[in-house]
C-alpha cells in the first residue's frame, strides 16, 4: 500500500460499511421459446430496458437469448418472464462434446437444439452417467475383446 493510498483512505468521506458492491460484467444465457418476430421483439424490448445491459443477442431458432452487461442472471430471467409472459430459464445446455456420456438418461434431451445436451452437473441423474469401477470390472470380464473371459467353459 503506497503513501497516496494511505492518505486517500484517511480523507475518505464515505463510510466503510456502506460501500455498494459493484456488479461484474457477465454474459447471461437464457432459454425462451420464441415463435415469431413479435415474440423476439417483445423479449428484446424487455431486456434492453434493464439497467446495466450492454448488448442483447437473440437466436430464435435455438430459443436462446444472450445478454451481456452488468446484470444479475436471476433478474434477467424474472424480467423476461414478467414482461413477456413466457417461461424463461437459465440456459441448461452444453455442447455434446463436453459431456462424457451424452446419451445417458437425464443428459440427453430431445428438445435441445442440435449439437447440445443438458449439463450433467445440473441434472439429478449425474450419478447414472458414470459407471463405478466395480461395474466396469463386471462388464469387461465377459466381453468379446477379453480372450480369457470364459476359461471355465
Amino acid at each position: 500500500m503506497g503513501a497516496l493510498d494511505h492518505i486517500s483512505d484517511l480523507f475518505d468521506c464515505s463510510s466503510g460499511s456502506s460501500h455498494k458492491k459493484r456488479k461484474q460484467l457477465q454474459t447471461v444465457e437464457v432459454k425462451v421459446k420464441m415463435d415469431c418476430d413479435g415474440c423476439e421483439r417483445k423479449v428484446r424490448k424487455a431486456v434492453e430496458g434493464m439497467k446495466g445491459v450492454n448488448s442483447v443477442d437473440i437466436e430464435r431458432k435455438a430459443s436462446k437469448v444472450t445478454v451481456t452487461g452488468y446484470v444479475e442472471p436471476n433478474k434477467v430471467v424474472s424480467r423476461i418472464a414478467h414482461h413477456t409472459g413466457k417461461k424463461a430459464e437459465i440456459w441448461p445446455y452444453v455442447p455434446y462434446d463436453v459431456v462424457a456420456h451424452p446419451y445417458a438418461p437425464g443428459v440427453y434431451d430431445k428438445r435441445a437444439p442440435s449439437g447440445y445436451v443438458r449439463d450433467a452437473e445440473q441434472t439429478q441423474y449425474s450419478q447414472l452417467t458414470r459407471a463405478s469401477s466395480t461395474e466396469v470390472r463386471y462388464t469387461t470380464a465377459f466381453s468379446d475383446e477379453n480372450p480369457t473371459a470364459c476359461v471355465v467353459m
